[in-house]
């Protein structure tokens, strides 16, 4: 009887370990664990608040930047390369007239004193010699204004356009600048005719006019963006 007691005390013994090692997996396996919750709170979403945006993104937020900061495009019309090619054409004869108009006018300027020496009692300015000087000045007068007209349009024109603006309105104000002395030089051509005073004075204003002129022309030709 003891035996059989000893028997059946061994065989609940060894049925009750087996039972206890095959659930124990079972069990340690639904137990939650702190440190697979973490990295589950931790997710994609918290990654991307730590580390900020993607590179994807960053990429695309430079590229809209960058087209925010572009040079938009100018457009000219036809027109403007028309007026273009003729003020350039202008400014190529500009500099030729601009000597001949100073070698007549110095003549000129020669002769009057030599003819009006004290007790002469003659002038003797040479008629050929004005005309020549009056149809230089003439040519040089069409020039300014067909030049003055031309550039002046194609400034408004071209106002948007950053490349060159700087140039380009330093020459405007210049020419203009000599515009308003040559016409202050024609006004005195009738005093230049009476006095030698006039004469020099006709002279001062027409050096200083040419003078601001070919500065500014030679300027916009050596001058490149």
């Amino acid at each position: 009887m003891r035996r059989l007691a000893w028997r059946q005390v061994a065989r609940f013994g060894a049925a009750s370990l087996l039972g206890a090692i095959a659930f124990a997996p079972t069990a340690t396996a639904q137990q939650p664990d702190s440190t697979a919750t973490d990295s589950v709170r931790q997710g994609p979403a918290c990654t991307a608040c730590i580390q900020g945006p993607r590179p994807g993104l960053s990429l695309t937020t430079a590229g809209l930047a960058a087209d925010t900061t572009r040079r938009k495009a100018i457009e000219y019309s036809d027109a403007y390369g028309t007026r273009l090619a003729i003020h350039r054409i202008g400014s190529y004869a500009e500099l030729p007239l601009f000597a001949a108009e100073y070698l007549l006018g110095q003549k000129l300027l020669n002769d009057t004193t030599t003819f009006n020496a004290p007790g002469s009692g003659q002038r003797g300015i040479q008629s050929s010699t004005r005309s020549w000087h009056n149809n230089v000045a003439a040519g040089l007068g069409v020039l300014f204004a067909s030049n003055t007209i031309t550039g002046v349009w194609n400034l408004i024109e071209s106002r948007h356009d950053p490349a060159g603006r700087t140039r380009r309105w330093i020459h405007s104000l210049t020419m203009l600048a000599a515009d308003a002395g040559f016409a202050m030089t024609a006004s005195t051509g009738g005093a230049a005719r009476r006095t030698l005073t006039g004469a020099n004075n006709h002279r001062n204003l027409a050096l200083g006019s040419l003078g601001l002129a070919t500065v500014s022309t030679l300027m916009m030709w050596l001058w490149k963006d």
